[in-house]
């Protein structure tokens, strides 16, 4: 197909690479050279194969575009203000300045247009192969039965990456998952131009790359700007018959490799690392602009022509597509009015009636492990929640993550004797990819419909921390099943026993840590989750934990401990006693149960004990302060905190008198048990620390 490109859209590029060129060099910093050699390619995306209304970002009919190369933020800032989709010339001029709408790496919800923070490298293509599987989801469970490529629910993921992103190992992960999934609606740019921070890639990435990803099951194909290096022109013909061949291909995720010099044409920094991460200098720039044919003496001067050329063109290419899709979706509604019901309720974050009363009831007087417990919620609620799915790295029996009864979320001609697939399907197989499952399920979450889980040991999070930061740092409802959260792991020994990682996870802001004592908080930690906005960490136990007897309500004096739906103020009164307590005692988790034992003896000497649950301290944080007070008076000083992890967070709550049993280093090999023991989490040893905090 010849592609449609005249003069105006060649001046629209010029302008782009001109753009890039003065927004760095106004800033003082920033990445110019992939912004100025990627802005005929990223023009090309954005104006005649993106799907997107420049009015509307959050249209659910669009094509995402994800920008894993984050540093070359201005390659999509650009585009987004030639579309007119938000920027304006006053916002290129703040770039990287403070409070702007153009930072130095995307930043979702701080740009329109902007579907995921980018900026560690190979995040971004990981959040794609997210969006791509979550799209395919979402049409399986709305309108599975439409023909292919016909649904309002049917969109492309397009993704611009570089050199660094496919070196970092996040996006190997992913892309071998899609290759499996046979994403089709995923389409990958390389930015092939052999050049990062530290000059040639000669020096450090040497392989094949198509062939690499031809052996993950991804259509490969390479357009070359520099012809073999004998010229260099900017082929958007070839690039255009590309991008056409891949949407074509529908069984396969695909990746084109675009051979491109980076920062062409800047007369002497082209081709080296000096333009990667650094303004050009005015000697430099004003050979760019020279070369580009444009007044080598102004700034931010745009071709006005060409930026209304580019506006009317995305304009009236929303307008036509929004017009089709309005009257598909239209009709889908009109016929399927339960799944547009549906719809509303997930676009609108609002739980299903019957959620608490659908919680599983755990036997008192049993022992049971949280890891147990919460896959009975998870196979409990799921009825309710259709767009609840999940899965894990690998360790599905052992996480507890599997929905019994529903199919697997692959190609079904990749069933196996234990896991029957469908195309859109509930149970997730991350495979052994910590990292690249915490990045998919960004972008899962990223779409806004579905609720999303991920399970491994809770040693291996430290493999997907990068992930679980993005996730805090954009705020997404994801949920992550850690389980064998402490030394009661046992016998694998200390590579597998968990120590500092409760304290490394709560030092994230935005991310909520909790570690239910028993089945039943796990349970109302697993209700509680769904009620959030933000990312949540449910560490769970390898070993049984006993169901002690619950009241309804608070905690009483005569010793009824509380029911478990505090759980959701993070910090609670378990058991009380009659006026003002002589010690506080407070856990989180299997240490819980050791408090509660620690408070019969001490009782029984006479002594008024409080035993204080912790699940979460990141949401007993946000309770007012007259609730925390009234669980954590400030006159009662004598106090304990038991917890197999570092004591550091417990100092703002035992406060200067108080003490802490904790862990002070790794573990060591042993049942779960002995080592308990060994480093002194018995309810002796809590009753001892006892007595010395209330001398």
């Amino acid at each position: 197909m010849t592609l449609q490109w005249n003069e105006l859209d060649s001046r629209a590029v010029t302008t782009a690479k001109v753009l890039a060129a003065d927004a760095v060099e106004n800033a003082g910093s920033g990445h110019p050279g992939a912004p100025i050699s990627l802005a005929g390619a990223a023009y090309l995306l954005y104006q005649r194969h993106l799907r997107f209304d420049p009015a509307d970002d959050r249209w659910l009919g669009r094509d995402k575009f994800v920008l894993s190369a984050g540093h070359a933020s201005l390659t999509q800032y650009i585009q987004l203000y030639l579309a007119g989709a938000g920027l304006e010339l006053d916002d290129l001029r703040q770039f990287r300045h403070f409070g702007s709408h153009t930072p130095g790496h995307p930043e979702y919800k701080e740009t329109k247009g902007i579907e995921v923070t980018t900026g560690p490298l190979g995040s971004g293509l990981a959040a794609a192969v997210g969006m791509a599987m979550s799209q395919r989801r979402l049409r399986g469970l709305l309108d599975p039965d439409t023909a292919a490529h016909a649904s309002p629910f049917d969109h492309n993921v397009y993704v611009i990456a570089g050199d660094g992103c496919l070196q970092e190992g996040i996006s190997s992960e992913a892309c071998s998952l899609a290759g499996t999934q046979k994403l089709g609606n995923l389409i990958l740019l390389y930015d092939d131009n052999h050049i990062s921070i530290e000059d040639d890639t000669e020096i450090s990435f040497t392989e094949d790359v198509l062939k690499r990803y031809e052996a993950y099951g991804w259509h490969t194909q390479r357009v070359d700007w520099t012809h073999g290096g004998s010229e260099y022109s900017e082929d958007v013909q070839a690039l255009d018959d590309a991008l056409n061949t891949a949407k074509d291909v529908t069984d396969k995720p695909s990746i084109i490799a675009l051979r491109t010099i980076i920062g062409w044409p800047s007369p002497s920094k082209q081709n080296t690392g000096g333009i990667h991460g650094a303004k050009l200098g005015e000697e430099e720039l004003r050979g760019l602009k020279v070369a580009l044919g444009v007044n080598p003496d102004t700034m931010f001067d745009v071709d006005e022509g060409a930026v209304a050329h580019a506006r009317a063109n995305a304009k009236q290419r929303a307008d036509q597509a929004r017009k089709q899709w309005d009257k598909d979706f239209a009709s889908w509604k009109e016929n399927n009015p339960e799944k547009a019901a549906l719809l509303q309720r997930m676009n609108a974050r609002e739980l299903p009636s019957g959620l608490e009363e659908a919680l599983p009831d755990f036997e008192a007087g049993t022992s049971l492990a949280t890891r147990a417990a919460s896959g009975q919620v998870i196979n409990a609620i799921a009825p309710l929640l259709p767009e609840l799915w999940g899965g894990s790295a690998d360790l599905a029996g052992s996480n507890n993550t599997p929905i019994k009864g529903d199919a697997s979320f692959i190609p079904p001609e990749r069933s196996t004797k234990a896991w029957k697939a469908d195309l859109y399907g509930r149970n997730l197989h991350f495979g052994v990819r910590e990292h690249g499952m915490g990045g998919i399920m960004n972008g899962i979450a990223l779409d806004g419909y579905s609720r999303v889980y991920g399970g491994t040991f809770f040693v291996f999070a430290d493999y997907m921390r990068g992930a679980v930061r993005l996730a805090a740092l954009m705020n997404l409802p994801v949920t992550y099943v850690w389980t064998h959260d402490s030394i009661g792991v046992g016998e694998d020994g200390p590579t597998h026993q968990p120590v500092e990682h409760l304290t490394a996870y709560r030092a994230i802001p935005n991310l909520s840590m909790v570690r239910p004592a028993d089945a039943a908080e796990t349970a109302y930690a697993w209700l509680a989750t769904m009620k959030q906005n933000g990312p949540v960490g449910l560490v769970l136990t390898r070993q049984g934990l006993p169901n002690p007897a619950r009241g309804n309500g608070d905690a009483l004096a005569d010793g009824t401990l509380a029911h478990a739906r505090n759980v959701e103020r993070g910090g609670y009164v378990l058991r009380d006693c009659k006026g003002t307590p002589d010690v506080i005692l407070m856990a989180s988790g299997s240490e819980v149960q050791l408090c509660l034992g620690a408070a019969d003896v001490l009782t029984d000497e006479g002594k008024k004990v409080r035993v204080v649950s912790m699940p979460c301290m990141e949401w007993f944080d946000a309770q007012d302060a007259d609730y925390r007070e009234s669980v954590l008076p400030a006159k009662v000083t004598a106090r304990v905190s038991v917890e197999a992890g570092l004591a550091l967070p417990w100092a703002p709550y035992i406060g200067c008198k108080g003490a802490s049993i904790a862990m002070d280093g790794f573990g060591l090999p042993g049942a779960g048990g002995d080592l308990f023991k060994h480093f002194g989490f018995t309810v002796d040893a809590v009753a001892d620390k006892a007595r010395k905090v209330m001398e």
